[in-house]
């Protein structure tokens, strides 16, 4: 299993981003995914999920502002970010059952 996630970048207070990850050795639309985020100088933490059905749910401190998709066709995995803060400042992965993958850095200025 390969994971790539991209889409990072620089954003104001507010902004929205949105991340891929790009998924080879599995089919996106069969298994559930996971999107993490690890801040500057802190442990990783969760953001998100989508079961095999499509049923997604958010950690507390995202839950409204980011929206987890998937493109069956493409074979990626989506993060829609919305009203980022600077707390939101992170780099972010995507998972499939510890495989991690390179993740990709999101800095919300404020």
């Amino acid at each position: 299993v390969q994971l790539q996630a991209s889409g990072g970048g620089l954003v104001q207070t507010g902004g929205s981003l949105r991340l891929s990850c790009a998924v080879s050795g599995i089919s996106v639309s069969m298994n559930g995914m996971d999107w993490y985020r690890q801040p500057p100088g802190k442990q990783r933490e969760f953001v998100g999920f989508v079961t095999p059905n499509g049923r997604t749910d958010y950690a507390d401190s995202v839950k409204g502002r980011f929206t987890i998709s998937r493109d069956n066709a493409k074979n990626t995995l989506y993060l829609q970010m919305r009203n980022l803060k600077p707390d939101d400042t992170a780099v972010y992965y995507c998972n499939f059952r510890d495989n991690w993958g390179q993740g990709t850095l999101v800095t919300v200025s404020s």
